[in-house]
């Protein structure tokens, strides 16, 4: 049976850190003293970059990429950036690749609902009866 050794500081929680110390050390990243800076900024940096994520999914209204809707908005924009480039050999590309992407899209949305229709239709059927 192998140990595995384990950050000796305790979480913000009172709960022992579960983080792999560093090689060198009795701490992990997050809690060497020697390297407090860095991890502030690591966290600060990763603030940043959540606030900017919301900020561009609400300028671009992009709410996410579950659905074919949401994909589509993404490549509804892609295309409208692109078409704003200059003229160029790798802008036809992007914008035949765009289409191509577009048109798949078209496909599973129209099988999406044609499945749904269809699960409408016969799904009442496939419920086995009770018996008496």
């Amino acid at each position: 049976m192998v140990a595995t050794r384990t950050c000796k500081a305790e979480t913000t929680t009172g709960e022992p850190c579960r983080q792999a110390p560093l090689t060198d050390g009795d701490f992990c990243f997050w809690h060497s003293p020697e390297h407090a800076e860095e991890a502030a900024e690591a966290r600060r940096l990763g603030g940043l970059r959540r606030r900017k994520e919301k900020t561009v999914a609400a300028a671009y209204e992009v709410e996410g990429l579950a659905t074919v809707g949401e994909i589509r908005r993404l490549v509804v924009i892609a295309v409208m950036d692109t078409l704003g480039l200059e003229n160029s050999v790798a802008r036809a590309r992007t914008l035949a690749y765009l289409a191509q992407t577009a048109t798949k899209l078209l496909e599973v949305g129209d099988f999406e609902d044609r499945i749904e229709a269809l699960e409408a239709a016969v799904g009442p059927r496939l419920v086995p009866k009770k018996r008496r």
